[in-house]
């Protein structure tokens, strides 16, 4: 059983049309994820797989919602003796830990504020997450390194008053430094009564990923994870009683996106992922021993998976495959259905969102197109006055109703921001900052941020199509495609390529590279210039960073 129908007075619609004209949610007074939905799927079915938690050994361990029940409680008391309480903010860093989704659950029990955070911060990042968000206690997986920029940041941090550290035997090996949370929590009681909240009060705090200045922070009420069922269920195609796999860590937002909140509503387990460095041979295997029914992945993932031979892996358990965060080549889409059979349904949103576009499945898709808009979401394609564009015509990605009937979903503030706010929300609407097109059938067709679109000789050249094209090579495993300052065109494009092994970086393959975009596209749009490197700069998320790969170019122009 899903609990799908607590919340949605129509689960099952005919098309598209349908979906978008009849879809409604309602939202409960004093929602609260972790009660309304973990607990309650802990006492009607407490023996519903919730979670299949994968380590870097490859050993798995599955738990129930009776379990994350009881857990969690446990884990809240041990939060309260803590003085964790209404409104406290609890930082987590924890990979993809069981203890993840426990914590989660926990502060939300309680009305405290959860704010995930990725491992891989630097001391500098720490404390500016704390010292913004008045940060109180911070729960982090045992790591070396993660452990050492605690250290260095820790005194800095001025609102900070303890450190849980989640592993093995962590009192005896550290002392008192930490807060051992497994010894503590297995010591806590697991009896636990309601807190009351209101859907209004701050759930859970993103900080951006800082792909333009410093990260902002990003505020969702209780009502959030309602807006994930759209994702879950009418994007990702999750199954009652199946399995789905996200690849994302905890820190990340497309957690919020694929791992807990729609999933578990539509009544779905959820792999976690919990081996460290991404290797795609293993996770073939992986998908292979826990036969996921729905899998999501960033491109990046799918670029690397294309690379291997895929019929090394079983995919045959997988009905439905999607993929967001980046606009999806349509040579990436191309070689996975070859290989697998499945096809790779693209959505769109932000940290501040759910899904707001996507390829939904009842319409043929058309690659490159990011797909048709969430029925949570009146989608509009406007100018920089505001004014609706024409089908054809590129302009900003803006939510008309995010004022006068804000989706839930939808994020409701940048946190002490007020710059932010006054740029992203005019007019009653929300401008994502980010860019599109609308073709003659209502699809969107993704640009790039505002920041992205390259502008030569007169042209407005988005990035996207420039990569698309040279992801048909196949020398190519990874590109980013900017703009450079040019003293006749303003601006031209640039290229910067990871080649795939087996591949060396030489003038003839600049050559035939550039070549083989005025073949594939229009021939303005090829890259005048290409920098071959080993790596790209991307963000935690795994989004690139090409307003770094800007900054590094023009700093060579100044010292040259």
């Amino acid at each position: 059983m899903n609990l799908l129908s607590k919340f949605l007075p129509r689960v099952e619609f005919d098309s598209y049309e349908d979906f978008k004209k009849n879809y409604r949610v309602e939202v409960p007074e004093g929602f609260n994820f972790a009660y309304d939905v973990v607990d309650e799927y802990a006492r009607l079915c407490p023996e519903k797989q919730a979670l299949i938690h994968i380590d870097e050994n490859e050993k798995i361990t599955r738990y129930t919602f009776a379990d994350i029940k009881r857990l969690s409680d446990k884990s809240a008391n041990l939060l309260r003796s803590y003085g964790i309480g209404k409104g406290d903010a609890v930082m987590m860093m924890m990979k993809e830990r069981p203890e993840a989704w426990i914590l989660i659950c926990a502060t939300l029990k309680l009305g405290a504020v959860i704010i995930p955070a990725t491992y891989q911060l630097t001391p500098k990042d720490i404390v500016y997450r704390c010292e913004a968000a008045n940060v109180k206690m911070i729960c982090m997986a045992e790591d070396d390194e993660v452990i050492r920029h605690m250290r260095d940041s820790r005194e800095k941090c001025t609102t900070l008053d303890k450190v849980c550290l989640v592993g093995d035997n962590i009192s005896e090996r550290y002392g008192d430094e930490f807060v051992d949370w497994r010894r503590e929590v297995d010591a806590a009681d697991d009896s636990l009564e309601r807190v009351a909240n209101e859907n209004t009060d701050t759930m859970l705090i993103y900080f951006s990923s800082g792909t333009t200045g410093m990260p902002k922070m990003i505020a969702h009420n209780f009502t959030y994870p309602l807006g994930h069922i759209t994702t879950a269920k009418y994007w990702h195609h999750v199954e009652d009683d199946g399995v789905h796999f996200t690849m994302a860590d905890s820190g990340w937002a497309k957690f919020a996106w694929g791992k807990i909140f729609g999933q578990w509503i539509g009544g779905t387990a959820i792999v976690a992922f919990d081996t460290g460095r991404f290797n795609p041979e293993m996770l073939m295997r992986v998908i292979g021993e826990v036969r996921p029914t729905t899998f999501c992945a960033p491109p990046t993932i799918y670029r690397f998976l294309i690379k291997e031979d895929l019929s090394k892996g079983d995919f045959t358990s997988i009905h439905h495959c999607t993929t967001a965060g980046e606009p999806l080549n349509p040579e990436v889409f191309d070689r996975f259905k070859e290989a697998t059979g499945l096809e790779i349904h693209e959505g769109f949103g932000q940290t501040e969102s759910s899904v707001i576009m996507a390829n939904f499945g009842w319409d043929k898709i058309k690659l490159g197109s990011t797909g048709l808009p969430s029925p949570l979401y009146d989608i509009d394609i406007v100018d920089d006055e505001g004014n609706s564009c024409e089908d054809g015509v590129v302009g900003r990605i803006v939510v008309r109703n995010a004022v006068a009937d804000r989706p839930v979903g939808l994020f409701f503030e940048y946190r002490n921001d007020e710059a932010a706010m006054q740029k992203a929300w005019y007019d009653g609407m929300y401008d994502t900052g980010d860019m599109a097109w609308r073709d003659s059938d209502g699809y969107l067709w993704f640009e790039g941020r505002s920041d992205d679109v390259i502008k030569c000789s007169g042209y407005r050249i988005g990035p996207f199509e420039v990569e698309s094209a040279l992801m048909t090579h196949p020398s190519v495993l990874e590109c980013a495609v900017t703009a450079v300052p040019d003293p006749v065109r303003g601006q031209v494009v640039k290229a910067t390529i990871v080649l795939a092994r087996g591949f060396e970086a030489s003038d003839e393959l600049k050559k035939e590279l550039q070549n083989h975009v005025k073949k594939v596209t229009a021939p303005y749009k090829y890259p005048r210039v290409v920098e071959f490197v080993k790596e790209l700069p991307k963000t935690t998320s795994g989004k690139i960073k090409r307003t770094d790969i800007r900054k590094s170019d023009a700093e060579k122009a100044k010292a040259e």
